[in-house]
């Protein structure tokens, strides 16, 4: 029996994608070896990355002017190549500092060049995002950093903010492929792939090609988008496996109907969710309404005894994974792309029946 696995990630993976891979683990058709032996050279693997990019560029309508990558080392290492790569000598860029991972590339961005934080809501306990008018842009900046969902404190950008003619730049790691996304909009996007995406392991960088010539010659090489690119993602061994249950899961999102029909069922799961916590004033959202994630719902409870029991017997009814962020206490649900529906009314009926308990 599989339980609801409301884990901020390494994250739920869909039904039909698993099964697949299931079914094809020790021979993939056509090849007679498991997709974890065939070399990274073969044919039969560069079938599978470029159906994968295919896959990723219809699913978004990816202009061609972009290039898809899949790198390794995570978002975290992003926090570093992003700058490396697109931070000219001399020049200023600005991060919007939203929350606990966005912090941390600014901090990272800091080790390379000069950082201007255009706007921060630390003040606020990152409970909100902030306003254009709060926005203090760099004229002329290298580009501009946004975390488009903070993971941790549980909010949003509903509307990515105007930034000007600089390339805007998105850590999109836990709200990728959610819902419609203007590729267009941004000269750089990354995710890892262990919440929306795929397993840990593979991180999707979607970079505009004129960017790539602020990639120097003298970058460490696995550091260079350039090399990836003029590789496609194989200078050196790819997480081949990672690559494969990406490919499925584009696949997958596809057969849903695309990201429209993606993003009208994450809205009402969210909704349900949402409504059950604003619903009597026992459970209380941590982030402000109108800054809300539809992908990490974070809340507390009277107290946090409160919360350890609920804890403790949210798992015992087969809700796992609903312990807040150690940084931030209280509860997390993350309801991602592959969440089923059925997992947020099993915990919204938990939630009505804690309180009654409890209450």
């Amino acid at each position: 029996m599989r339980i609801y696995n409301f884990s901020a990630g390494p994250a739920v993976l869909p039904l039909p994608v698993l099964e697949e891979a299931q079914r094809d683990l020790v021979a993939l058709p056509g090849v007679g070896m498991s997709v974890m032996e065939i070399s990274h050279r073969s044919a039969a693997f560069e079938n599978l990355l470029n159906q994968a990019i295919e896959d990723i560029r219809a699913l978004a309508n990816i202009p061609s002017s972009y290039r898809i990558l899949m790198l390794q080392g995570g978002a975290t290492l992003q926090f570093s190549m992003v700058p490396m790569n697109l931070l000219m000598a001399g020049a200023t860029a600005d991060y919007i500092d939203t929350g606990s991972w966005a912090d941390k590339a600014i901090k990272e961005a800091r080790k390379v060049g000069s950082v201007n934080v255009a706007a921060t809501t630390k003040g606020d306990k990152y409970s909100r995002l902030p306003a254009q008018q709060e926005l203090t842009l760099t004229p002329g900046a290298a580009y501009v950093h946004v975390t488009t969902n903070n993971t941790i404190e549980g909010t949003e950008w509903k509307a990515i903010p105007d930034v000007g003619s600089a390339p805007l730049v998105a850590d999109t790691s836990s709200d990728m492929f959610s819902g419609p996304i203007d590729v267009a909009r941004f000269g750089l996007i990354y995710a890892g792939a262990q919440k929306n995406l795929g397993p840990s392991g593979v991180t999707l960088v979607i970079i505009r090609e004129d960017l790539l010539a602020r990639s120097t010659d003298g970058l460490p090489i696995m550091l260079n988008y350039k090399v990836h690119a003029d590789n496609n993602s194989l200078y050196n061994t790819p997480n081949t496996f990672g690559v494969y249950i990406l490919g499925l899961t584009m696949k997958w999102l596809r057969s849903l109907g695309g990201l429209d029909a993606i993003g009208a069922r994450n809205e009402r799961k969210a909704a349900k969710l949402y409504a059950e916590i604003d619903r009597t004033g026992f459970y209380r959202g941590t982030a402000q309404k109108k800054s809300r994630s539809r992908m990490n719902v974070t809340f507390r409870l009277p107290t946090e005894e409160h919360e350890k029991a609920f804890v403790k017997e949210s798992t015992a009814a087969g809700l796992d994974g609903l312990k807040g962020h150690r940084s931030v206490g209280g509860m997390r649900a993350s309801i991602y792309n592959a969440f089923p529906e059925d997992g947020v009314e099993a915990l919204v009926q938990f939630m009505r029946e804690f309180e009654r308990k409890h209450g």
